[in-house]
């Protein structure tokens, strides 16, 4: 499945970030520390959609979202937002950027050029002494928590709008492959993971022991902008976070 419009539709989010950026594995993230105590062997992945880092030092910046996610008592060492667009995100401002093409932007980005950063983060996080990883992944984001359950690599993952996926492979591939318990959170209009397959995905993951739960905002769109969604979805994935990682 291709990407959509919204995919393409910036979300914004207000306030002063707190975290810091940093090079890991050779890749820049943004990274945020709870405060107090916590597990130095764990850490949480926040998989950007196409915007990746170009909002992470704004105002409007989902580096404020990283921040939330240490705000809330998680115990883990940090929260890592990478680059994995390798420094090519799809511009704030795209729709007015002369000559800019969605389609080849596209094209620049497959997994073989996104994979690659994601990979060198994790692997430079297991030699700092990382052992358990959990993932939150939005819009194209979303297609990496699969992808790397399938490669048991995190021990939680949760999403909301995910892109990339087909109906049914990805979702049945997930519950024979996989042992890692899923959160999704949908909405009501939505290209990338539509209404008319939320039903048929709850049966596949009917009987998948690890753990599935699947969030709907009914009334909202591809890329949530309303606030009482995009507030219930970060809420529900710091509960399930807590509950597995």
């Amino acid at each position: 499945m291709s990407m959509c419009a919204d995919c393409f539709s910036v979300v914004v989010h207000e306030g002063t970030p707190t975290g810091k950026l940093e090079v890991i594995g050779g890749v820049e993230c943004y990274t945020a520390t709870p405060e107090g105590d916590y597990a130095r062997d764990k850490v949480l992945l926040y998989l950007t959609d196409v915007f990746g880092m170009a909002l992470v030092i704004t105002r409007q910046g989902i580096s404020l979202l990283v921040d939330s996610f240490a705000k809330n008592g998680f115990r883990v060492r940090f929260y890592c937002l990478m680059d994995y667009l390798n420094g090519d995100p799809v511009p704030v401002d795209y729709s007015k950027k002369e000559g800019f093409d969605i389609s080849v932007w596209k094209g620049r980005h497959g997994r073989e050029a996104t994979r690659p950063p994601l990979d060198k983060v994790i692997a430079a996080l297991k030699e700092e002494g990382v052992k358990d990883f959990g993932a939150t992944g939005y819009c194209l984001g979303g297609r990496y928590v699969f992808d790397l359950a399938f490669d048991g690599v995190i021990k939680v993952g949760t999403t909301a709008h995910p892109s990339l996926l087909t109906f049914p492979d990805d979702f049945e591939k997930y519950v024979s492959t996989a042992s890692v318990p899923l959160q999704i959170n949908s909405c009501e209009v939505d290209a990338q993971f539509p209404l008319e397959i939320h039903a048929k995905v709850d049966e596949v993951f009917a009987k998948f022991a690890p753990g599935y739960e699947r969030l709907y905002f009914e009334g909202c769109t591809h890329g949530p902008k309303v606030k009482a969604a995009k507030e219930g979805a970060f809420n529900a994935s710091v509960q399930w976070l807590k509950k597995y990682l």
